[in-house]
């Protein structure tokens, strides 16, 4: 392919190539959480990060993807180890949602990105990472708010249990808020 085949700036590409390995620590990130949820008998739990794992796999391959097709070139890199185990599940949740919302940053910078250079595809592209960010927010702080449910009352571990049974083969979307129709 041919240097005037290429439809995307060096930035663009460069920052989309290191979006693309983000995306790939997040799922060795998650990974790592299902392994030590299964470890520590948390199957719901486990079940729920093997999946998010596999979510963020394919969202590596969908920037990989998009770069090559314009005309760019998807870079794999080392991936950094994920954090050590977390203490407990609270740690877990709460660990899960400064990933996403450090990762919605990321896709945010790279919309402005994509809009400053006027890259229209790239900034197409990129709203269905948006969108799939606002659903991520949504899950995670749903799943945070269970466990603030499950986990209030500390006498035995029944709640945690129970929190723990409801990720079994729970759904991976979230909601999202959806505009209002003032016509009802």
């Amino acid at each position: 392919m041919s240097s005037s085949d290429k439809r995307i700036s060096d930035d663009i590409e460069q920052s989309l190539n290191q979006q693309m390995m983000n995306e790939a620590f997040q799922a060795q990130a998650y990974l790592a959480l299902a392994s030590w949820a299964e470890v520590n008998n948390f199957a719901g739990l486990a079940d729920f990060f093997y999946k998010h794992s596999e979510e963020e796999r394919n969202h590596m391959f969908k920037f990989l993807e998009y770069i090559n097709a314009r005309g760019g070139e998807a870079r794999i890199t080392g991936i950094p180890a994920p954090l050590d185990n977390p203490a407990n599940v609270e740690e877990c949740i709460e660990r899960t949602w400064q990933h996403e919302l450090d990762n919605s940053k990321k896709i945010y910078a790279l919309v402005d990105q994509a809009m400053a250079e006027k890259d229209w595809a790239t900034f197409n592209f990129m709203q269905w990472f948006v969108k799939e960010q606002i659903e991520e927010e949504a899950l995670i702080d749903g799943l945070r708010d269970k466990y603030a449910l499950a986990s209030k009352e500390k006498n035995s571990n029944a709640n945690l249990y129970s929190f723990d049974r409801d990720l079994v083969g729970a759904s991976q979307e979230g909601d999202i808020p959806r505009d209002a129709s003032l016509e009802g």
